[in-house]
């Protein structure tokens, strides 16, 4: 086996210009993270971005991220692959970002880079949105597991939004709703190295009924308890590097310097279960 490394960004939460989120730019730290990874020689086999792509995305959005992408993409010399999350619009994704026609089917994908495959698939559910929760429906996961009776020379890693892993101080109710059935057919691929998510904004490494499980932290974390009852968001800028060798990851979490100034507040109740 050959040692492979790969980058592991998510909740990006990009908008164009003029629409930035909370009077941040969060497509500026995309870009920073694309510039260290290019400074740090790091030599990534590719980039997988693991959802919310945009923070309320439409075509032009998703069009301006694409631009991104692709400049991220020439400056570290690797492919930049994407997962859809709660916050993003498969519609509009696929005719800003992908110049196909607009479709509310599941985006996801088969590719094999340096010999180490990366599958990505769609854990967005319209009725998620708003509440956070997201499923790999039947259709996916028949695919999945057909595609996993074949093996790649380098291992194979997943990549989707919600996670599997339970986190601290995040209800359950974040999860992915049916990774048990997901973990299930998992188990039946002989090269899996490990699950790549996001979503609940902070890094954590763990196992899941054995996987291995990568949770990213994103543009902005959530978590510091401030006063009665609510929990802050902070202005971040972090990612992954992994590196993938005899069928085993290691992870080193990149967090870049930033003002960490508070973002916005929320209802502490809604991380209860």
């Amino acid at each position: 086996m050959e040692t492979v490394r790969f980058v592991h960004m998510t909740d990006t939460h990009m908008n164009a210009p003029g629409r930035e989120v909370w009077s941040v730019n969060m497509a500026e730290k995309a870009k920073r993270i694309f510039q260290d990874v290019h400074t740090s020689g790091f030599d990534p086999a590719f980039v997988v971005i693991t959802g919310d792509l945009a923070q309320d995305g439409n075509v032009t959005d998703y069009a301006y991220i694409r631009k991104l992408a692709d400049e991220g993409s020439a400056l570290v010399n690797a492919p930049v692959h994407v997962v859809l999350g709660n916050h993003d619009d498969r519609s509009a994704f696929r005719e800003g970002y992908l110049g196909a026609a607009p479709s509310e089917q599941p985006y996801y994908y088969s590719t094999t880079i340096g010999g180490l495959r990366l599958i990505g698939l769609d854990s967005e559910v319209q009725a998620g949105k708003e509440t956070g929760f997201g499923l790999i429906d039947r259709e996916q996961l028949d695919w999945l597991a057909e595609e996993l009776k074949t093996t790649a020379p380098n291992g194979t890693v997943i990549a989707f939004h919600h996670p599997m892993l339970k986190v601290n101080n995040v209800a359950s109710k974040y999860n992915l709703t049916n990774a048990d059935e997901v973990s299930a057919v998992l188990k039946t691929g002989r090269d899996l190295i490990g699950v790549f998510a996001g979503h609940v904004h902070s890094h954590n490494v763990g196992t899941y009924d054995g996987i291995l499980q990568v949770v990213g932290g994103g543009s902005f974390t959530i978590g510091k308890r401030v006063g009665d009852g609510l929990v802050a968001g902070y202005n971040v800028c972090s990612y992954n590097l992994v590196t993938v060798t005899y069928g085993q990851a290691s992870v080193e979490t990149i967090n870049l310097p930033t003002p960490n100034e508070e973002l916005f507040r929320v209802e502490l109740s809604r991380f209860a279960d």
